[in-house]
């Protein structure tokens, strides 16, 4: 049921390379990138080259949304782009850089991101359980439910379902 954790990051003809791995090993520290360029003086003529690499897990990402308590945000923004067997998303590299965990719902963001794909079988099943707290017991949480955020990062309250 542990789900292939992909990780991958595109590489700027301006940005060095180790600072970048540095960024993405802030949050998911086992990922060694399958190739990597070598460092250059700037200006570079480099073209901008994407890395990736599997991680083990998403522990480090998982703690830190469970210590700030946004399981539920977490829960959403890895969903939103999701089926059966596979969920991506993307969280800010500038923001990983310091520990910290933003997830990015448009197409750009400053810095760059940092692009997650989960691939096996019941990867929706594994995300709930995965941020799964206390507060489901009263409040259940599935993906997709009414009261998911918005595709545009707009909250749903639970309680603006009563009316």
């Amino acid at each position: 049921m542990e789900p292939r954790i992909t990780v991958s990051t595109k590489i700027m003809p301006h940005e060095d390379s180790e600072k970048v791995v540095d960024s993405v090993n802030c949050i998911f520290p086992d990922w060694k990138p399958e190739s990597l360029p070598s460092s250059c003086q700037f200006p570079s003529n480099r073209d901008v080259m994407e890395i990736s690499g599997e991680v083990g897990s998403l522990e480090e990402l998982l703690s830190i949304v469970r210590k700030n308590r946004v399981l539920d945000t977490a829960l959403d923004a890895m969903a939103m782009n999701s089926e059966e067997g596979l969920a991506s998303f993307s969280i800010s590299r500038q923001s990983a850089s310091v520990g910290r965990v933003s997830f990015v719902l448009d197409k750009w963001t400053f810095g760059g991101t940092i692009d997650v794909t989960l691939t096996g079988s019941e990867v929706r099943l594994w995300l709930e359980q995965h941020t799964w707290h206390r507060g489901r017991d009263e409040i259940p949480r599935t993906i997709g439910d009414q009261s998911s955020m918005t595709e545009r990062g707009d909250p749903s309250e639970w309680f603006d379902q009563l009316n």
